[in-house]
């Protein structure tokens, strides 16, 4: 029995059928949500008291509650696929080295299938989707069509792009292992820039969010310290304009300034 028929069948005896999970949307757990909704009403009491020292203020920004939430789903989801495109260049490089060893195209999935079963656990996405792969093989399905479903699935660029250009390769008969060796290098340099980026951005990053907090700090220390100065703000129908502009005004130079601070490679 010959090296790859023996990955073969270690391959079909531990591959078993798996959900194939749609990565394109971000569901939150049971424990997120309990996190980020207790973050919110924390937050709406303490602008509540700040800006309003109302009760009614309170429930006038609940509805607030959902674009936040919208907000936290889109942050975790960028995320995932910054990991999930991390651990794919680790899948195609262990592919990568085993069609460099001699395998074909399809054991070399089930051979970096094995190998990352060292580096990460049963219920990481890099894992979960070789051994999809690999369970996926054993019933005859093509490789290049599991790779299309991935990359759907996925919703990464990187990851679509190499499924397109891996299924066109094979079926025109192309070096598959230069296209891998590239791709994985491709997507190893733009992991690098993405890294350095953010490296450079963390000090912007948390220069924002003290900005940020600074004004809210300052009303809390005047409202605290001499609650009189802010007297006039309250209870009457100019000092709530004028507090309810100033919130605005918060609300959109906190959001303009993390979009500044987000860039997208």
């Amino acid at each position: 029995m010959t090296g790859e028929e023996r990955i073969a069948r270690k391959a079909g005896s531990r591959g078993r059928t798996e959900p194939r999970i749609d990565y394109t949307i971000y569901r939150f757990s049971k424990k997120e949500i309990a996190q980020y909704v207790a973050m919110y009403l924390t937050l709406d009491a303490a602008i509540s008291y700040l800006f309003f020292y109302s009760p009614i203020a309170f429930f006038v920004l609940l509805p607030g509650l959902w674009p936040f939430l919208r907000e936290q789903k889109a942050s975790l989801k960028r995320k995932r696929e910054s990991e999930m495109r991390r651990q794919f260049l680790d899948g195609i490089q262990m592919t990568s080295a085993s069609l460099q060893a001699g395998y074909s195209v399809e054991n070399a999935f089930r051979e970096a299938a094995g190998e990352l079963t060292r580096i990460y656990k049963e219920d990481d996405f890099i894992l979960r989707e070789f051994r999809i792969l690999a369970a996926q093989m054993d019933m005859s399905r093509n490789i290049e069509d599991l790779l299309m479903d991935l990359g759907r699935r996925s919703g990464v660029g990187d990851i679509i792009s190499f499924a397109e250009v891996f299924l066109t390769a094979k079926r025109s008969g192309g070096d598959l292992l230069l296209i891998i060796s590239n791709t994985a290098s491709c997507i190893r340099q733009k992991h690098e820039t993405l890294q350095e980026i953010e490296t450079c951005l963390s000090g912007k990053v948390m220069e924002q969010n003290i900005m940020s907090l600074v004004p809210v700090l300052i009303l809390a220390y005047v409202k605290i310290s001499s609650p009189e100065f802010l007297d006039g703000m309250y209870g009457n129908l100019t000092g709530t304009a004028v507090m309810t502009a100033c919130f605005i005004v918060y609300v959109i130079a906190y959001l303009w300034g993390r979009r500044i601070v987000r860039i997208e490679v």
